[in-house]
């Protein structure tokens, strides 16, 4: 297992696969932090702010930029604009690229062979195979309020889960329609098939507040874990179902 600090949180990769190359997990990492270089809004020179500045255009941006632009826009129509990256003179697509490069970290393990893996950046999560026969892996999600505390912990397997809040980065998610940091809900967790689509539409919903638990578990093959700000808890029946029991 590696943990390493990038993209403002650790990424942790754990592949149990016997004799799997260290090179291709280390491959991996770097992956993260070329990420981070590009589409950080934390760096000046980092090709998103770049485009944002208006220092170039579309037309001179990466392929993983347009790719990651366009799926926000995809993104923003599936919510009715609760998913926005446009604030403004900002550009920040962090809601969805997060779980898109996890996604390409998880198909560059697979190219390679790795077949029992778990990959964990801040609350994005894939998960392939097991980490022991006859176990899946066990992930907790961090209670909102106590960061020493779990608010559930899930057995999955064959699956990504993404976790959207206040708690980490501070008030960093925006409603894109009134500008202001929404306070209904305290944590949404979306688990479905793509990371990349958990991240998004964990972030979407959790605009949307109460409304957002009910928007996911429409979406097929997603499932939903919100907590209220007033302490109730949204549970869809399939995450009812991946819940550890010990």
């Amino acid at each position: 297992m590696r943990a390493e600090p990038v993209m403002g949180t650790v990424i942790t990769v754990d592949v149990r696969d016997p004799g799997f190359s260290v090179d291709v997990i280390d491959a991996a990492l770097r992956w993260f932090h070329r990420v981070d270089e590009t589409f950080s809004t934390y760096r000046a020179d980092s090709e998103i702010r770049r485009l944002a500045r208006g220092e170039i255009g579309i037309e001179a941006c990466s392929e993983d930029v347009r790719e990651v632009l366009r799926r926000c826009d995809d993104m923003r129509v599936r919510s009715n604009g609760c998913f926005d990256i446009n604030y403004g003179e900002e550009l920040d697509p962090s809601g969805l690229v997060k779980g898109w490069s996890v996604e390409r970290a998880a198909m560059m393990l697979q190219a390679a062979g790795a077949r029992n893996f778990f990959i964990n950046a801040g609350g994005d999560v894939i998960a392939r195979g097991a980490p022991e026969p006859g176990r899946r892996w066990r992930l907790g999600i961090r209670h909102p309020e106590r960061a020493d505390s779990v608010a559930a912990v899930l057995a999955i397997s064959d699956i990504a889960v993404a976790t959207s809040g206040l708690y980490e980065r501070g008030d960093h998610i925006v409603d894109p329609r009134t500008h202001a940091t929404p306070r209904s809900l305290v944590s949404m967790t979306v688990a479905g098939p793509s990371i990349t689509d958990a991240d998004a539409y964990a972030t979407a919903a959790f605009v949307m507040g109460e409304p957002g638990a009910a928007w996911v578990a429409a979406i097929d093959g997603y499932d939903v874990l919100a907590i209220t700000a007033d302490h109730r808890v949204l549970s869809s029946a399939g995450m009812d179902a991946l819940r550890a029991v010990d």
